[in-house]
């Protein structure tokens, strides 16, 4: 057999592969690049990822493995491993900026942890070698910039007239408590709210993001609105407590992002434990039949790190919170990947893999 007829074997053989959460097989995802095999018989290839967060990754490499071994001629395998984000086409379509994907985190109450989760999903993913925007949209009582440790602070304007964002924790991150003083109380209505989430989207220079995550204000008032009007969102996460109060507003705002048509990406439990207790959040989920992201233990070093500018996963990222926000990573970017795939075989031009 002949190195063509062995690349072609090769091809064949990886066509049976199937990508875990998109149920569909490496080689018609194109994620199969610059195959090649040596003299002695190795195949080396280069594997192109929908996420750097990818939770499977070694479930792929082991089948790759096992059906390339199988082809006579074949001595061993060589993977390097890629990534190409899916592209939400709509944002550009819409903001004109490069933007792969925008995500809303959301909760029906106030006081659940959501902006921790925001701060936290948000460092776990730029830890994955994604492109990582934090925006936090409660333009009333902004709190981001006090849990990345970036205070209060004028961003500087680049020659174009446009914000620059702070980095910090491999993060791009905007806030209107940049802009704004923070012993005076905003008090806007609607038109203004609907206005400055828009303008975080235009006047930013965020650059190129795989990812950006929007923390929302609590409930189902005028930014969750503002947000869905301003921006296509791939999709909504929904973070709730155990308890059953906390459940009960968390259904409602559910039920606004499913009425606005936002893709759910699921729900996250935060603060499971002892105190509140634990499975409130997965039995909500199985509930209203979408997806139960994991759940994030009530520990006080979580509190402490949020207080301090110091996100437990990147402060602890091996103890247990630390390592439930980074497999809450890894499931998010999973789901904006299924999610986006879906959504082009319902013939949305959304380009999910170039």
């Amino acid at each position: 057999m002949n190195n063509q007829q062995l690349h072609d074997e090769v091809m064949k053989a990886l066509s049976t592969v199937m990508e875990p959460e998109l149920h569909r097989d490496l080689v018609s995802l194109n994620m199969i690049r610059d195959l090649t095999i040596d003299e002695s018989g190795v195949a080396h290839m280069r594997v192109m990822l929908t996420t750097p967060a990818c939770p499977l990754k070694n479930v792929m490499a082991r089948d790759i493995q096992g059906a390339v071994t199988r082809i006579s001629g074949i001595t061993g395998v060589d993977i390097k491993w890629d990534s190409n984000v899916p592209t939400d086409g709509r944002i550009f379509g819409q903001i004109q900026t490069p933007i792969r994907s925008v995500i809303a985190v959301s909760s029906g109450k106030g006081g659940v942890g959501k902006s921790t989760v925001s701060v936290n999903l948000a460092v776990a993913l730029a830890q994955s070698g994604a492109r990582v925007g934090l925006m936090d949209a409660d333009i009333l009582g902004p709190n981001i910039p006090k849990m990345v440790g970036l205070g209060y602070a004028q961003p500087p304007i680049s020659p174009n007239k446009k914000i620059i964002p702070f980095e910090v924790y491999g993060l791009k991150v905007m806030s209107m408590g940049f802009l704004a003083d923070p012993n005076t109380p905003m008090i806007w209505r609607g038109p203004m709210l609907h206005g400055a989430i828009r303008q975080f989207f235009t006047d930013v220079d965020w650059g190129e993001l795989d990812y950006m995550v929007v923390d929302l204000p609590p409930g189902t008032g005028d930014a969750q609105l503002s947000l869905a009007q301003s921006v296509p969102l791939t999709g909504a996460i929904i973070v709730t407590q155990p308890q059953s109060v906390a459940i009960d507003d968390a259904r409602r705002g559910l039920a606004m992002f499913e009425k606005l048509n936002v893709p759910i990406l699921g729900v996250i439990e935060n603060m499971s434990g002892e105190l509140f207790g634990t499975g409130g959040g997965e039995a909500f989920a199985r509930e209203r039949g979408v997806p139960f992201l994991g759940s994030i233990p009530l520990t006080a070093a979580v509190r402490i790190g949020g207080d301090q500018g110091h996100p437990i996963v990147a402060d602890d990222p091996d103890s247990e919170a630390g390592k439930a926000f980074r497999a809450l990573a890894e499931v998010v970017a999973a789901r904006v990947s299924v999610t986006l795939l879906a959504a082009q075989q319902n013939t949305i031009p959304l380009n999910i893999i170039k």
